[in-house]
């Protein structure tokens, strides 16, 4: 794999075929940070997401220790069109314009060579990308996802990996939420119902089914 290579639009992705990932095929393990970008994590940003400020620190420090531990890093990042249908149809304010500064991973996670950038144009890092096809090229079947929001594209994106035989955890310290309700919905729904491996911080349970 080339250093520093970003799979954009234009690259290889999955379809209608795509075969799910082996049982058993390899240990390998992939860091999945999604949309730590400038339009989610800045002050008075266009999607401003308060949490994901507060989980910086803990992400920088897990980013740095996947890189030492061999782990390959993927940056899974949206990148809207200027009218993109999906501001209208879902009700978002423009955000995350391909080109844009608000587009880039903030300044602190700032993908190093050897890192993987891939583009989305909605909520699953899956859909539409060559994701599952840069894991596995990788020989990777197990992921850690992380990044924001916890409801949305992190639930999405843990949704696909599950459908596409992937191993999946979700550590409640490297997520970002909107709310505390929603966030609380998405991990319960990640564990219960997708088999994601949910590890809560200290305190904090599941909620009663």
């Amino acid at each position: 794999m080339e250093k520093g290579t970003a799979f954009a639009f234009g690259g290889e992705r999955g379809g209608e075929g795509e075969e799910a990932v082996k049982t058993g095929a390899s240990e390998k393990k992939a860091l999945v940070v999604v949309d730590m970008l400038n339009d989610f994590v800045r002050p008075g940003a266009p999607l401003e997401v308060p949490e994901t400020r507060a989980i910086l620190p803990a992400l920088r420090r897990r980013i740095a220790k996947a890189r030492r531990e061999g782990e390959l890093v993927v940056y899974v990042c949206d990148s809207h069109r200027e009218n993109d249908p999906e501001f209208a149809r879902m009700g978002w304010p423009p955000h995350a314009v391909e080109g844009t500064p608000g587009a880039g991973v903030v300044a602190p996670l700032a993908p190093e060579p050897g890192d993987v950038v891939v583009e989305k144009r909605t909520y699953s890092g899956f859909h539409g990308t060559p994701l599952h096809f840069i894991l596995r090229r990788n020989g990777i079947r197990r992921l850690t996802l992380a990044g924001c929001v916890t409801n949305i594209c992190i639930l999405y994106t843990a949704a696909d990996a599950a459908m596409r035989g992937y191993d999946a955890t979700v550590d409640e310290r490297f997520v970002a939420g909107i709310a505390p309700d929603t966030h609380a919905f998405a991990l319960d729904q990640m564990e219960r119902v997708l088999g994601v491996r949910v590890v809560r911080r200290p305190g904090r349970k599941a909620l009663r089914r």
